[in-house]
């Protein structure tokens, strides 16, 4: 596997080297059938098997406890902006959410619900342009809210919530697709998490979301079948043909991160990896961090160049040493390494080097 690069893209993101090569094995025959998993019905008895694997394995993983529900759904988290309003909003008699807004996408999640009721921004960070995560108390959450909305790590500009506010009575709901279990989350502080496969879990296009029991079955009449938390929950998230390969992929990448100890290990080697970068950026005047330091995302490094003509030489010759995908979001341009779960060390270390010594050479 000589020729494969150091991934850095945003999502879809890297997966392991041995998820791929498990995947590549079976493709033709999955386990013995004598074809795909690919061409295999979703309610055969082999594909049941994988649902109920990746069902086993989550609750194992996360510590997700018994009154929550794992539905695997349509449309990756983007659906989930549309269906999480649609299913929760009836729960308060004024219609109403709370959202905090920390970067493009929970903007979007918040733009989105405000086509189904009445949403209040309580927190946000827009006006120092989302480099920290605001301070929130419970004051700022009324209490006849149908659900306070966050999104727990922002991959366009490198900041996640290091510790989880205090919502009260009200059900906090959080997008964790680009940190879904990297690291030990308590999930009873949650009435609801979701998050989209492609960055932690696999291929793109579906969506992981665990939901306490108690707030499925709250729907607004007119929710399309396919956005129904309780379709799903009623049918093992199986009511029509569901990401046959996702879930076979799911399934793999669970497996791998048992394999390497668990979330708690994963977790470990992730600050680690986070570690060397921001230490590189620290001791430079030539990097400089777009994140407020006690904000600093795990899952997302950015930052600029002190000089930004030097953007596109960086990003050239990152390619050329086997850096891909450094380039930063087009809202904010710069540069961006994400390190989910499958980037390994040693390519956050590669990544390092090249730092010092592009500076080197350049400063």
């Amino acid at each position: 596997m000589s020729s494969r690069i150091f991934n850095f893209s945003a999502g879809p993101a890297m997966l392991p080297t041995a998820v791929m090569e498990k995947a590549q094995q079976e493709f033709l025959d999955y386990r013995g059938m004598g074809a795909s998993v690919i061409e295999i019905s979703h309610r055969c008895k082999e594909f049941d098997q994988i649902v109920d694997r990746c069902d086993e394995l989550i609750r194992e993983l996360s510590g997700l406890p018994s009154n929550y529900q794992m539905l695997y759904v349509h449309g990756g988290a983007r659906m989930q902006f549309s269906a999480i309003p649609m299913n929760l909003l009836p729960r308060s008699p004024s219609n109403k959410a709370i959202y905090f807004e920390t970067g493009n996408f929970a903007k979007l999640a918040r733009k989105e619900a405000e086509k189904f009721g009445n949403i209040k921004i309580a927190a946000s960070s827009e006006t120092t342009n989302f480099d920290r995560i605001p301070e929130v108390s419970v004051a700022d959450v009324d209490q006849d809210a149908a659900y306070v909305h966050m999104t727990s790590n922002n991959t366009i500009y490198g900041t996640r919530w290091q510790q989880f506010p205090d919502t009260g009575n009200v059900p906090l709901v959080a997008d964790m697709t680009s940190e879904i279990f990297s690291r030990v989350i308590d999930y009873s502080q949650f009435g609801a998490v979701y998050a989209g496969f492609q960055k932690n879990l696999g291929p793109s296009g579906v969506a992981l979301v665990m939901m306490r029991e108690d707030l499925i079955g709250n729907a607004m009449p007119h929710t399309p079948t396919l956005l129904d938390y309780k379709v799903y929950m009623d049918n093992h998230s199986m009511a029509n043909t569901i990401n046959t390969f996702a879930m076979y992929m799911l399934m793999l990448m669970l497996e791998w991160k048992k394999e390497q100890g668990g979330i708690a290990a994963l977790e470990k080697i992730n600050e680690q990896k986070a570690k060397i970068l921001y230490e590189v950026i620290d001791h430079s005047d030539f990097y400089l961090g777009s994140a407020q330091p006690a904000s600093r995302s795990v899952m997302t490094v950015t930052f600029n160049l002190a000089n930004n003509d030097l953007a596109g030489k960086f990003l050239t010759e990152a390619l050329e040493n086997g850096l891909y995908a450094l380039k930063g979001h087009r809202a904010v341009g710069g540069i961006r390494a994400s390190i989910y779960n499958a980037m390994p060390l040693v390519g956050v270390q590669t990544l390092a080097d090249f730092m010092k010594e592009f500076e080197r050479v350049n400063g």
